[in-house]
């Protein structure tokens, strides 16, 4: 582990949990709209969560990313291959952002399940490189893996009911 002064450990650690949250506000542009119009209308599953569980959820999911970043960022030193840590998590990151805007921004529900069946690969292969860096930082994944599983078959559901 790398030793900076408090300021900058600090400053690095909001940073890594600033970057996940960003992308959690972005996606929630495209889905802010819709949740009131377009997803009212289609067909949802009973086991389909209430709307207002999905912020807190996030906002958590998001959070551990962060933490795990901010983990995995401080051993930079340490692994040689770090560059590729920092790339899979930017592409899970971007795919993340993109399922909400395939399908609460697009209203493209097929599309939007091949593209989290992408982002749920991408995610695993983000918490076995993270884990290689740090086990807990790996382990952090667990929670958005199984989220995103549990939102692969909701999205699969809904596919199926439209």
């Amino acid at each position: 582990m790398t030793t900076k002064s408090p300021v900058s450990n600090i400053l690095a650690f909001l940073i890594c949990i600033a970057i996940p949250l960003s992308i959690g506000f972005l996606g929630s542009m495209f889905t802010m709209e819709s949740v009131k119009t377009w997803y009212t209308t289609i067909n949802k599953p009973s086991f389909n969560p209430p709307n207002w569980i999905f912020a807190p959820v996030w906002t958590t999911l998001y959070l551990l990313m962060g933490i795990a970043s901010f983990r995995v960022w401080r051993k930079r030193k340490t692994m040689e291959w770090f560059h590729w840590a920092v790339i899979i998590y930017i592409v899970q990151l971007l795919f993340n952002l993109m399922w909400s805007y395939i399908f609460f921004g697009l209203h493209q529900v097929g599309f939007a399940l091949i593209e989290i069946v992408l982002l749920l690969l991408l995610i695993i292969i983000n918490a076995f490189i993270f884990y290689r860096f740090d086990k807990l930082a790996g382990w952090l994944f667990l929670p958005y893996f199984l989220w995103v599983s549990f939102a692969t078959y909701l999205t699969y559901s809904i596919f199926v009911l439209n």
